[in-house]
């Protein structure tokens, strides 16, 4: 069984709003085990980087500027993550939403949600009550 862990980095919250991804990070898993095999690309996202996201990820207007657009890098993601493997993503409707966002804007298919495992909501329902961020769950 061949799955993706996917995280990305953005400029905000909201697509819509005009956000957008600034880095992809994946690895590949066969059988639950690491291959070697990763994607990882920074992304130049055509917009100025809003503070709050700075002090997030640190990524900056200087960094990414000479980076490539997403539309440059869409086949290299896409051949990547396959179209049948699972995307393990935590927090997974906030990534799914902005790489769909991307996707679409270049004119290719979204990812159907349902590839998506949430590790948010497996960590929800093994530790009820518990927070659920990245590092609550370290």
């Amino acid at each position: 069984m061949r799955e993706i862990v996917l995280d990305t980095e953005t400029t905000g919250l909201e697509p819509a709003e005009g956000h957008r991804i600034v880095e992809i990070g994946a690895i590949e898993l066969l059988n639950h085990v690491p291959t070697g095999r990763v994607y990882h690309q920074y992304l130049n996202p055509g917009r100025p980087m809003p503070k709050e996201a700075f002090e997030v990820h640190g990524l900056g207007d200087d960094f990414l500027r000479d980076k490539p657009r997403f539309a440059e890098t869409v086949e290299g993601f896409l051949s990547f993550i396959g179209a049948e493997s699972r995307l393990v993503i935590h927090n997974a409707a906030f990534d799914m939403k902005f790489l769909n966002a991307e996707l679409s804007a270049v004119g290719r298919d979204v990812i159907a949600f349902d590839r998506a495992i949430d590790t948010v909501a497996i960590a929800r329902r093994r530790f009820p009550g518990s927070p659920a961020s990245l590092d609550a769950l370290c």
